[in-house]
């Protein structure tokens, strides 16, 4: 066995011991764990910009796209804004133990469903270093512990963000090895975690681009959560106000391009196109935004540029937006279906049969109405933060927090009962 394979193995041991540590602590315990993690947060916040700004710099000098940048950057009030998040975790009811039904059978038998950890999960994340705080802080609150491997351009941020972890744990008297990060930027370690490390990892959860996510799903033999690309589509209907419509797209386009929530494709409904559209697309242009629309689009807004068929389906993660005017409701959704990723769609519409029926049809894990797709984020649905955004049907769906990462056994209470 290679000496990474080693270090890998020893840690998914390391982990599964600490499990069981962490399964069965008391809420309280947890919580205070959370709490002074967040304290060291804030009294590390210089060291962690100092780690921050040598990953930035690396980043520049390989040519690191400005969104990326942008991912990767921390600043005192995002630093600030990750501790809150932390401290909000914390506060929130522990979701172990809680019953989620309750029934006696006719032979007497009383059963209960309850909310258990799911046990070791590795996740694996790229050029975001905040998911270090978010992942250990929901991971602790839902009783499981973690392997993180970040990315590497964010390698420095994470280990001083890691280093405030490991103080939070040690200020409660929980096991170090409760949040472990792999402090190498060798690619063979994401092959190490996909192998499952011989049974110590229970779920693996990548959070990144399409080519991580789709490594993940195509080789690990461990069960995973997946997290798609935000290929997110908002939808003008007729009946659409037009300030409603031009604040809401300008946020759900241009608040920041570079998160999972951005939207990344306009349809606008024919029967309200020379109304709607003109004034949106101002709006956008005005903030920044190159807009690539089809031949109709293009007649109401000479300024943009010819869309291509690769515009549509695709995930800028930059200040594009791709228009298109679609014949009502039904052409919309059919787009959508078409081209979206199942992660965010809204609809902008006073008709509420309409926005109904958008509703109910968009299988997507978040589907809004007068509402920025920007909303797509843990922290926004009142989770304290996430690991991601979900696009998988199976077990979790939108927004992975605390909740959302446990599992559940049934507790069968009898009085001798035997079965005939």
């Amino acid at each position: 066995m290679s000496d990474l394979n080693t270090r890998m193995q020893a840690m998914g041991d390391r982990a599964r011991a600490a499990s069981e540590a962490v399964r069965v602590a008391p809420a309280e315990v947890r919580s205070a764990a959370l709490t002074a993690m967040a304290g060291a947060l804030r009294n590390r916040a210089a060291a962690i910009l100092e780690a921050n700004t040598r990953d930035l710099d690396r980043g520049r000098a390989n040519g690191m796209a400005e969104a990326q940048l942008d991912r990767l950057a921390l600043t005192p009030a995002r630093i600030e804004a990750m501790a809150a998040a932390v401290d909000e975790v914390a506060a929130f009811a522990d979701p172990l133990g809680v019953e989620t039904a309750r029934w006696t059978r006719p032979n007497g038998l009383d059963f209960a469903r309850v909310r258990t950890p799911l046990g070791v999960l590795a996740i694996i994340y790229e050029s975001r270093p905040n998911v270090t705080a978010d992942a250990a802080a929901l991971c602790l609150r839902s009783g499981n512990v973690a392997i993180l491997r970040c990315g590497s351009d964010c390698l420095d941020s994470a280990l001083a963000i890691h280093a405030a972890v490991v103080e939070g744990l040690a200020a409660a008297g929980l096991p170090a090895d409760a949040v472990q990060l792999l402090d190498t930027p060798d690619r063979a370690a994401v092959g190490a975690l996909l192998t499952g490390l011989n049974g110590t990892i229970d779920l693996l959860i990548p959070r990144g681009g399409k080519s991580l996510v789709a490594r993940v799903q195509a080789e690990a033999r461990v069960p995973v959560l997946g997290h798609l690309e935000g290929i997110n589509h908002t939808y003008l209907d007729a009946s659409a106000d037009p300030d409603m419509a031009a604040a809401v797209v300008v946020n759900a386009k241009m608040r920041r391009v570079s998160v999972c929530g951005s939207t990344e494709t306009l349809l606008v409904d024919r029967a309200g196109a020379a109304r709607l559209l003109p004034p949106v697309a101002e709006a956008l242009m005005a903030a920044g935004c190159e807009l690539r629309g089809d031949e109709e689009a293009r007649a109401l807004v000479p300024a943009m540029r010819a869309a291509t068929p690769e515009d549509w389906g695709h995930e800028f993660l930059a200040p594009v937006l791709a228009v298109r005017v679609v014949d009502g409701l039904d052409a919309a959704l059919e787009h959508i279906r078409r081209h979206g990723s199942g992660h965010t769609d809204a609809i902008v519409a006073e008709d509420a049969d309409a926005a109904a029926r958008f509703l109910e049809v968009v299988d997507s894990a978040i589907v809004l109405w007068n509402a920025s797709t920007q909303f797509a984020d843990g922290g926004e649905f009142g989770f304290g933060g996430e690991i991601g955004i979900s696009t998988s049907r199976l077990h979790a769906r939108g927004p992975v927090g605390a909740e959302q990462l446990t599992s559940y056994k049934y507790l069968v209470r009898g009085t001798g009962q035997t079965r005939p």
